[in-house]
């Protein structure tokens, strides 16, 4: 059985908009508490959303609200979490997407 028709193409996209839609939300949340002082989003559930592909939305929010720029955790860490996930999909396509 192809992972396709396990779980459809067009849930994985509607999974990959929410996940960055989420990760891009908790870095302008995380930016506003820091602002004013208030209780902050911990940095680990920052970087398990990007690996749990939320990386587009994470460099974005990073990007749109200059949260996060000056660590290289994230200011590093995230593009090479995008392109590992890149790689990760383009083995799918050619190993276990057979059309």
């Amino acid at each position: 059985m192809k992972f396709l028709e396990i779980i459809p193409l067009n849930y994985i996209l509607i999974y990959l908009v929410l996940i960055n839609l989420l990760s891009f939300i908790m870095f302008w949340l995380d930016k506003r508490y820091a602002q004013n002082g208030e209780w902050r989003i911990p940095e680990k559930s920052l970087i398990i959303v990007s690996i749990l592909g939320g990386s587009v939305g994470a460099i974005l929010g990073m990007k749109a609200f200059r949260h996060k720029t000056k660590k290289a955790k994230f200011n590093v860490g995230l593009p090479i979490i995008l392109i590992l996930q890149i790689a990760f999909i383009i083995y799918l396509c050619y190993n276990v997407f057979v059309i």
